[in-house]
């Protein structure tokens, strides 16, 4: 092995032996008992891939172009996933996985899957993932440039090009919208096309290097409509010539443009692209509320159906799809795991549909990954869901700190791991507030550390009756005129004492004179602050240069097992021996 060899991670190792794409006739011929290492990495460049803990289980995951899918192609779904008993699992790319598969059927339903019109190529592995965009693309009312073409276009660059088959340095995610408001961010893509004005004409700024923990940057650069898929083109292919492939966990796009700079990297894409851009236009994007229940541009309604967490079951689609047959309307998956029905003549709720999942995004969870400490479909449940829905709040739970939930790029986020600080080794959340995200100025900071899963409904509450008492329009202005002024161990210090000592004061938008403290001399004011709004309490005495005794002080006191069980809320002691909570 050369030297330049060895300083390659396992995989470009494996793509050096064979490209991808020439591997591919050899599954026919397999033996899915008897997987090597070899055929582990291969398989899920075509979206095959199986657990490591448990090798005979397998999963396949599904293409859906822009979250666009048929009636025929629901329905086929459905039959394919009850007749093998499979689970069914919405992504948070507009995707689909089916889970549950074995060795004895996984290459049967391989083909049964690819015959329907979806492909399952390219969905793992170092590929361009599912291609995302906003739900109501083409049909919103704030919709000024329909995308889906252009991601059709795209994806044509890319699948099942012998050169574009897992042959990428990582992977990349790509979200393109044209909407003034979207459902959600799209900045925590590696490549992002924001709806973008200049010189009155529409187009799209670029963003480059997002990811689960960053925000993408601008890449100063506008295009019009009919220049995305030579600019998508070029940017492939410049990230494939120049992409790093040592380190396998420091070789996302965002650590080439910390090694290289923004601007050598646009240089690499320039050749490629041999056409001259502008530089950015104005960012079009207008925070906003959906509901269950939209009207589109024609005059028609869109309905959203919430899944249960990210699950399905075959019946609930056949049941969609039915209904969207006999009412001549389309389905779409959404990013944040749900179905929307398009196109329907009234406002309607043709569903009773309870799981109050609309803007909460949970990843798979242990019942279905390894890397997840949580089985977080069924623990979603201890969050306080109705306030949660009502004030719409985006929140986003990852099983990990791969962070699959987007759990910094939401309002509340919460990474599930495991701690023994507070007793025996149980599980426990660390939780993320403050981001930024509908503009992509900046991700969520962490608040707390690590809190028990059971008292996690407890200290979500706090932070909504905080949001709540500001009396700001959305969390996001919350977070942007009211917590993110404050460091994030005050929060974290400020949300214990409530909880501690049952105050209901809040934290207020600064006037002159406190934000004049808080830029200046942050810690004493906050801690001056805390000395005003809770005197004479015994945590204050814990207070030195920093909060940090203070804070490991009140998280013992109100979380050590045996302590613990007093400070839990009736809802939350309900829900903990709820049927529904155990029975999932």
């Amino acid at each position: 092995m050369s030297i330049v060899e060895k300083k390659l991670n396992k995989r470009e190792r494996y793509k050096a032996k064979m490209i991808p794409y020439d591997y591919y006739p050899q599954i026919e011929t397999l033996d899915f008992n008897a997987l090597s290492e070899a055929d582990i990495f291969y398989l899920q460049d075509f979206g095959i891939f199986n657990n490591p803990l448990n090798e005979e289980d397998f999963t396949l995951r599904l293409r859906i172009t822009a979250g666009r899918i048929s009636v025929q192609q629901l329905h086929s779904i459905a039959h394919i996933a009850k007749s093998h008993s499979l689970d069914i699992i919405l992504t948070a790319r507009a995707g689909i996985q089916l889970h549950g598969l074995t060795s004895e059927n996984i290459l049967s339903v391989f083909h049964q899957i690819n015959a329907t019109g979806i492909t399952t190529w390219q969905t793992f592995g170092d590929n361009v993932r599912n291609i995302v965009t906003d739900v109501y693309d083409g049909l919103g009312e704030t919709c000024e440039i329909e995308v889906y073409p252009l991601i059709v276009e795209m994806e044509r660059t890319i699948l099942k090009i012998p050169p574009q088959v897992g042959m990428l340095p990582r992977r990349i995610s790509t979200g393109i919208s044209g909407n003034r408001a979207n459902v959600t961010s799209f900045f925590a893509n590696d490549l992002y096309f924001g709806l973008a004005q200049k010189d009155g004409v529409f187009g799209f700024n670029v963003y480059m290097g997002g990811k689960n923990t960053e925000i993408a940057r601008c890449a100063n650069i506008f295009l019009l409509t009919d220049e995305v898929v030579a600019f998508f083109s070029a940017f492939i292919e410049a990230f494939h010539q120049h992409g790093l492939r040592t380190t396998r966990s420091q070789i996302r796009l965002f650590y080439l443009l910390e090694t290289i700079g923004i601007e050598t990297f646009k240089e690499y894409i320039a050749q490629e692209y041999q056409k001259t851009w502008q530089t950015a236009g104005t960012l079009i994007l207008e925070k906003r509320k959906f509901s269950k229940s939209e009207k589109l541009q024609d005059g028609s309604y869109a309905f959203c159906y919430e899944s249960d967490f990210g699950r399905v079951t075959p019946d609930e689609l056949t049941r969609i799809a039915t209904f969207a047959h006999i009412n001549e309307a389309e389905v779409r998956l959404t990013t944040q795991q749900n179905i929307v029905i398009l196109g329907l003549l009234e406002k309607t709720s043709p569903f009773e549909n309870l799981p109050k999942s609309a803007t909460v995004i949970v990843c798979a969870g242990s019942s279905y990954c390894p890397f997840s400490f949580w089985d977080l479909k069924n623990e979603a449940l201890l969050l306080p869901l109705d306030r949660i829905q009502k004030h719409r709040i985006q929140v986003g739970v990852s099983g990990c700190a791969k962070g699959c939930g987007r759990h910094q790029h939401c309002d509340i986020g919460l990474i599930g791991l495991r701690t023994s600080s507070f007793g025996d080794v149980d599980k426990a959340a660390r939780i993320y507030c403050g981001a930024q995200h509908s503009n992509g100025i900046s991700v969520g900071r962490e608040l707390f550390t690590m809190v028990p899963l059971e008292h996690i409904g407890n200290v979500i509450e706090m932070i909504i009756d905080e949001y709540v008492g500001s009396e700001q329009e959305s969390f996001e202005d919350f977070s942007t005129r009211v917590l993110n002024h404050y460091s994030e161990d005050f929060c974290a210090l400020w949300f214990l004492a409530k909880l501690e000592t049952g105050s209901k004061m809040t934290l207020h938008s600064l006037d002159n004179t406190h934000f004049y403290k808080i830029s200046f001399c942050r810690f004493d004011a906050e801690k001056e602050l805390l000395e005003e709004s809770f005197f004479g309490e015994s945590f204050l005495s814990l207070i030195d240069n920093n909060f940090e005794n203070a804070i490991r002080s009140l998280s013992k006191k109100l979380w050590t097992i045996g302590q613990a069980d007093q400070n839990l809320s009736p809802q939350i002691k309900k829900l903990m021996t709820s049927k529904k909570y155990w029975e999932h």
